[in-house]
């Protein structure tokens, strides 16, 4: 089994929930991994600590607004200062919120635009060369919503679609040096609103499998893809138990 020893992983958002567990299990496959974090400091360092103890000096933190594009090219730098150079990009930094029409505000659409589309787009071009000197990938988390719509959430929805033809259009602008994919969760760790739970049993009685997925389920595809998908680029993996052949 090939492993991922000696590459080194840029991950946005990582310092928990989906983006920590992938972050471990990039880490276990052999990578070097830089954490990026916002606001989150407390649990990417304690993220940190974890994974310096397995293996000393394999992680590194990066704190940084991605909706600051102009600091991007900057974290990039940094990422490169601190690990040596970089192999793998994970778009995973996300925000998530309902803005039923009617409500929404243009902060919140900049916001929500900001770190499902924008950011990536532009960390991505900040990072391109180190990624062609070095026939990396780029993985972003999508989201099974940027295919179909789900109520109350346009914003992000279309930021997601925007996410997902991203993903085919930086596959053909970087190849053949970096591939392009994403994975799109469907419903694995639903965001710590309350007010969501009646919402969230909807989604999952109308899921093939009638379960949530797992953090885990999202990771292993991550691996899969940076580590064993030599000839796949362009493309989205629902991870979505079969939620959308039942729309």
């Amino acid at each position: 089994m090939a492993t991922l020893e000696g590459k080194v992983v840029l991950l946005t958002g990582a310092a928990r929930r989906i983006g920590a567990v992938i972050a471990r299990t990039l880490h276990s496959a052999g990578a070097t991994v830089v954490i990026h974090y916002r606001s989150s400091v407390a649990a990417a360092e304690s993220l940190q600590a974890e994974l310096n103890a397995q293996r000393a000096g394999s992680c590194f933190l990066l704190q940084g607004d991605l909706l600051d594009i102009a600091s991007l090219s900057h974290l990039i730098a940094q990422t490169v200062t601190q690990a040596g150079k970089l192999d793998v990009l994970v778009n995973n930094a996300s925000s998530f919120y309902p803005t039923p029409i009617g409500t929404l505000t243009e902060q919140q659409f900049d916001d929500l635009i900001g770190t499902n589309l924008k950011a990536p787009l532009f960390l991505a071009q900040a990072a391109a060369p180190q990624l062609r000197a070095n026939h990396g990938c780029i993985i972003n988390i999508v989201d099974i919503h940027g295919f179909r719509p789900l109520k109350n959430y346009p914003a992000y929805c279309a930021a997601k679609a925007g996410l997902l033809m991203l993903t085919q259009s930086l596959a053909r602008e970087l190849g053949p040096e970096v591939r392009v994919n994403g994975v799109a969760p469907g419903a694995i760790l639903w965001p710590e609103m309350a007010e969501n739970h009646a919402m969230h049993q909807d989604l999952l009685a109308r899921t093939a499998l009638k379960r949530e997925g797992s953090p885990e389920d999202i990771a292993k595809t991550v691996l899969f893809l940076v580590r064993d998908a030599d000839y796949i680029t362009g493309q989205v993996i629902p991870v979505d138990g079969g939620r959308m052949l039942n729309h």
